[in-house]
């Protein structure tokens, strides 16, 4: 029922899908993948911004050779999240000629709206920075991630930025090297930067929490997967964009929000996700919780709040009554900015400030 209408809701956009290359995707195709960055207004200190819902679901039909892997990595999404948002989907053999969702829309997570931020249920990670033409605005990039496995998991905490590294050596951890050894026979205690196999990819941004950082990776496939020893892994393409946007010293959280919620034009919207970790088994309360972070709690139907919490697409479901259509399950969708600090490829300008010396 819910894909019906939301297919019937983007039935007009079909006419003309999203653009798509040739069932051929390579590393240079995703290199020069278009990454959109999205404006919001400055918010003052201590309240979130008007508007907390950016992007636009998106249709896309699928083509002869297309796999929901590559199609997430072209458009910038986790496996988690194309699969989630495509239920009954072969994600290796989709069904040529099917329409499926692209969920390139999603819920600013509460309340910090500076530097570096990742939901951990969500596997995603909001990076804000101010504009530099003008301070009022606040330009948004947004990346998948992969994370902690269960036994390694990501953890929750603030932190800050200090320091980047270009090519980073891998200095295996000795519980991991263990690992290796039981698992194949890989007694290395490094692994130097720059080799195929290293698992930090090109760029490292090393953090304050002991342990932990955010990098690229030598295993794509595994955006959007528990994957990891509990540190972030982007897209080689994603680090390497988003490595040159952050200072050191840039302030940062990891959160574990598994329901979010936000607005956009008036309206309200709650996007849910799945809980990886078992710390959130009661979602209602955490809907709860997060309307009341935003101070949406009046705002909201309960029966619509209801069918929002079953729906397991991860992506923005309205809670408040549409008039046109009561009792309607229905999903933000405008055209968002484009921030001037992007080219067409989406990728930042060689003037963009690049801290640390290491």
């Amino acid at each position: 029922m819910r894909r019906q209408l939301i297919l019937t809701m983007l039935a007009a956009a079909l006419a003309a899908p999203v653009a798509a290359l040739a069932a051929s995707y390579d590393e240079e195709a995703f290199e020069r993948k278009s990454i959109p960055a999205y404006s919001i207004t400055t918010p003052q200190r201590g309240t979130p911004p008007a508007e907390t819902v950016i992007g636009q679901v998106r249709p896309y039909r699928v083509r002869k050779g297309d796999t929901l892997i590559d199609l997430a990595r072209y458009y910038d999404l986790g496996y988690n999240e194309i699969v989630e948002a495509n239920p009954g989907i072969d994600p290796w053999v989709p069904p040529v000629g099917a329409t499926i969702l692209l969920p390139t829309e999603w819920v600013l997570p509460c309340c910090t709206y500076d530097g570096i931020v990742v939901n951990i249920p969500e596997m995603r990670l909001f990076f804000y920075r101010r504009s530099k033409d003008d301070p009022r605005t606040t330009i948004v990039y947004t990346y998948p991630v992969g994370l902690g496995r269960d036994d390694w998991r990501t953890p929750n905490g603030k932190f800050k930025v200090r320091g980047k590294t270009v090519n980073p050596q891998w200095n295996i951890p000795e519980s991991i090297r263990k690992e290796h050894i039981a698992e194949r026979d890989d007694p290395r205690t490094f692994i130097p930067g720059g080799a195929p196999d290293n698992p930090l990819g090109k760029y490292r941004i090393e953090l304050t929490l002991p342990l932990y950082g955010i990098h690229g990776t030598d295993i794509p496939w595994g955006v959007g997967m528990q994957v990891s020893h509990g540190c972030v892994r982007l897209y080689p393409e994603d680090i390497e964009r988003l490595f040159p946007l952050v200072p050191v010293g840039a302030p940062g959280e990891f959160v574990y929000q598994p329901v979010k919620a936000g607005t956009r034009g008036g309206t309200v919207y709650v996007e849910t996700h799945r809980d990886i970790y078992g710390y959130a088994p009661a979602l209602y309360r955490e809907a709860e919780a997060a309307l009341a972070r935003a101070g949406l709690s009046d705002h909201v139907d309960h029966e619509l709040l209801v069918s929002a919490l079953d729906d397991p697409g991860g992506m923005p479901i309205r809670v408040t009554p549409d008039s046109s259509e009561p009792g309607a399950v229905i999903r933000a969708s405008t055209t968002v900015e484009q921030p001037k600090e992007h080219d067409d490829r989406g990728v930042p300008h060689q003037d963009d400030d690049e801290a640390g010396d290491d």
